[in-house]
């Protein structure tokens, strides 16, 4: 039976695979980019949603996972439809999960 050898020989080992993108990443990149669009600050999104600018703050870094509640409240602050949000965080998350799984191979040769 044949081997399989890689070419050139693979000397490092493989890279861990990238871990899947968090929904609550991908919320608060998009949040926090309609509010820097639209010029807003932190505190005054904050204060429109009834929420504290700390708590906004950790829903943009990803630190926090929202209720919908939350997330309604924010997006109804910042003037975006929230169905529009899906949307981009569905687009977001799938570029970041492609680019997770491409991974470039080298040319395998077939020994006998």
């Amino acid at each position: 039976m044949a081997d399989i050898l890689q070419f050139p020989p693979n000397r490092t080992p493989a890279p861990e695979p990238e871990p899947e993108p968090l929904w609550r990443e991908a919320l608060g990149r998009s949040l926090r980019a309609a509010r820097e669009e639209q010029g807003d600050r932190l505190v005054d999104i904050a204060e429109r949603a009834g929420i504290s600018p700390q708590y906004l703050s950790e829903i943009e870094r990803g630190r926090k996972e929202p209720s919908s509640e939350m997330i309604a409240a924010v997006t109804g602050a910042l003037g975006v439809e929230f169905s529009t949000l899906l949307i981009e965080i569905a687009g977001d998350v799938r570029r970041l999960r492609r680019a997770a799984t491409r991974r470039p191979t080298g040319p395998v040769l077939l020994a006998a």
